[in-house]
């Protein structure tokens, strides 16, 4: 703040600067010093979190809120609010630790340059996915939703849940893993526990992929849940 000679003259201040400036200029050092130091913190919490994400990953720090400037901090704990995510455009909170309690919300543009999947053909539901029915394309991941597939692996094998347009990105909700018991096959019982195993045959209730809970019917008429494996084996435990 620029200040007269006159001023200085007439007010017998020894210092070039009146009081009130000087407070006002440390408070902006201190305001700079406090942004300088949030952002440095915010800008390392986002390399370390983001490190993992596939692709190339860079991100932009909007403005900080002005409560930021309320309190100097000597310690900052940057975190991702409640149903948040780090992709695309998002909030970071960051925590002020002492000597002041403050918490202030930063938005964050993420932008992940990398390849993720789209459907090279109609895709039916039911229909189970091979490699020729992907295609890779290039782009910003952080402008498409969450769950987008980056890997073949994580498609093929696997079957859509409604039909899936050709072009259109693939996504982890819109798939469901393979069944590996249909309903009415024949399987083959497991049974285990301390001591003992006993092998028996059954139906499928329903059907199952691998890992997931499948009842059987055996013979006899009981009906008793396991665990669907690959090649109709259901496993149940005691």
């Amino acid at each position: 703040m620029p200040v007269t000679s006159r001023a200085q003259h007439h007010s017998g201040w020894p210092h070039p600067y009146p009081p009130l400036v000087l407070a006002i200029l440390a408070l902006a050092s201190g305001i700079v010093s406090a942004q300088t130091t949030l952002s440095a913190a915010l800008s390392d919490y986002l390399r370390a979190q983001t490190a993992g994400l596939p692709g190339t990953v860079s991100f932009q720090i909007g403005q900080l809120d002005r409560h930021a400037r309320l309190a100097a901090c000597d310690a900052f704990e940057p975190f991702v609010p409640s149903g948040g995510r780090l992709w695309g455009n998002t909030t970071v909170g960051v925590r002020c630790l002492g000597p002041g309690r403050w918490t202030v919300y930063v938005p964050v543009q993420i932008r992940i340059a990398g390849n993720y999947l789209v459907a090279a053909r109609q895709l039916a539901p039911g229909q189970q996915i091979g490699a020729a029915d992907l295609l890779p394309q290039s782009g910003d991941l952080g402008a498409l939703p969450a769950g987008i597939l980056t890997d073949p692996a994580q498609a093929i094998g696997k079957t859509p849940r409604q039909g899936i347009a050709a072009g259109q990105p693939l996504r982890s909700d819109q798939l469901s893993a393979a069944w590996v018991i249909q309903q009415g096959q024949s399987v083959r019982l497991l049974s285990s526990g301390a001591g003992f195993s006993v092998s028996n045959e059954g139906k499928a209730v329903n059907n199952a992929a691998e890992g997931q809970v499948v009842q059987v019917r055996t013979a006899s008429g009981q009906v008793v849940s396991g665990i669907a494996r690959q090649g109709g084996i259901v496993e149940v435990s005691y």
